[in-house]
């Protein structure tokens, strides 16, 4: 399958030589763990992924979004007799059950203002602000694991996403097409050109050809999407589990901003992530009991739905930790609750677990990095933010 795809060698900023096959020679590796991180932009809502089903706050704010209870109809997939799965993520259930899995819910990163563009830049630059750096951590990261002589860093997409982007060379891999525009996508565009009557117009009709083809079975969220990202995930797997392979890798996954028809989307798109990681985790082979996968979006939603059958931007979300080398099968983090006096700013689910401790916990306890030259290069403004414990099997 990889050998009619591009696998790019190159800077964080470009790429340049094309290789046949996704295997390649490299020197040897400063580390012999894996770290594959997964971006879901848009803003997850993480109490559909891991529902508190058992908690009245959450059925009284949403009637019509709430999901069952186990054993019901479309009932979730219990975890704790208070939390359950969405029953689209099956496949990650399972992993739960196995404990090769992990959620941490209530989590964020420090931002607080429900921009998906500042958001993401701060979820990515590491510095503890919107655009406080122009580089990437996990890019800063690969400098201090790498002496120079090897590109650890793999981008999987279209572009190098700003995670990656900074001194440390970088390899990419990309599908040969062009990325499909989705319906978010087409949505932002009509709210920006209401007022046009020529744009409204092409805007709508791109809408409606778009409708007829994008699969709501479970599979597809929006044309492509499902074998896009089964294709980057197998492409990961494929590459990091050989020997003198890459070591961190980057997915992104589109299209989680939800404000309308959410259970229709998430579904679809639970279905596709849970793909991945499968594909991940069959790819990977032996490496897969040294491999760690983190799983965020740059913030969560609204506590209570809305009238269109969704949720709107919040703060706290949910972080799912995954791999062979996970101390899963718990919920991990504190849990704040859904009562009034809980919610943030009177909407949003607290987030008091820092999507930065668990990046940390990741980098120093799984990846081997210095605790010092975390706190100083990597996440420079982090400081009173400890460390998740018993992340990690051999912690």
């Amino acid at each position: 399958m990889l050998d009619r795809r591009h696998f790019l060698l190159g800077s964080s900023a470009a790429a340049a030589t094309a290789l046949s096959g996704a295997r390649a020679a490299f020197a040897g590796a400063p580390t012999d763990n894996r770290l594959v991180f997964i971006i879901l932009r848009g803003g997850l809502d993480g109490l559909h992924a891991l529902a508190p089903y058992a908690d009245k706050n959450y059925h009284s704010l949403r009637p019509r979004l709430a999901l069952a209870a186990p054993g019901q109809e479309n009932g979730v997939l219990d975890v704790n007799g208070y939390f359950g799965v969405h029953p689209a993520l099956g496949p990650l259930h399972a992993l739960y059950k196995s404990k090769e899995l992990l959620f941490v819910p209530a989590s964020s990163t420090r931002y607080r203002m429900r921009s998906h563009f500042d958001g993401q830049n701060m979820l990515e630059n590491g510095s503890g602000k919107p655009y406080g750096a122009g580089t990437g951590w996990l890019n800063r990261a690969i400098a201090g694991l790498n002496a120079g002589d090897r590109k650890l860093g793999l981008a999987l997409g279209p572009a190098v996403p700003l995670i990656l982007q900074g001194d440390a060379r970088v390899q990419t891999w990309a599908n040969s097409q062009l990325p499909k525009v989705d319906e978010d996508f087409l949505t932002r565009m009509s709210r920006m050109y209401k007022s046009d009557p020529l744009f409204a117009a092409a805007i709508a009709d791109a809408r409606a050809s778009l409708k007829p083809n994008v699969k709501m079975d479970g599979m597809d969220a929006r044309p492509g999407s499902a074998k896009e990202f089964a294709l980057a995930a197998t492409a990961a797997a494929d590459l990091l589990a050989h020997d003198n392979g890459p070591r961190i890798a980057v997915m992104e996954l589109q299209g989680w901003d939800t404000h309308f028809r959410q259970e229709e989307r998430l579904k679809a798109l639970f279905a596709q992530l849970s793909q991945g990681v499968a594909a991940l985790k069959g790819g990977l082979g032996p490496a897969w009991t040294k491999t760690a996968i983190v799983v965020v979006s740059e913030f969560g939603r609204t506590v209570a739905e809305n009238g269109s059958n969704g949720t709107d931007h919040g703060t706290g979300g949910i972080a799912m930790v995954a791999g062979g080398a996970i101390a899963g099968g718990k919920i991990a983090g504190k849990w704040p609750g859904l009562s009034g006096k809980a919610l943030f700013e009177g909407r949003d689910v607290h987030a008091v677990n820092d999507y930065e401790s668990i990046f940390k916990s990741a980098l120093v306890t799984h990846m081997g990095l210095g605790r010092g030259y975390v706190e100083d290069k990597v996440f420079p403004n982090s400081g009173d933010i400890k460390f998740m414990d018993g992340l990690f099997r051999n912690a």
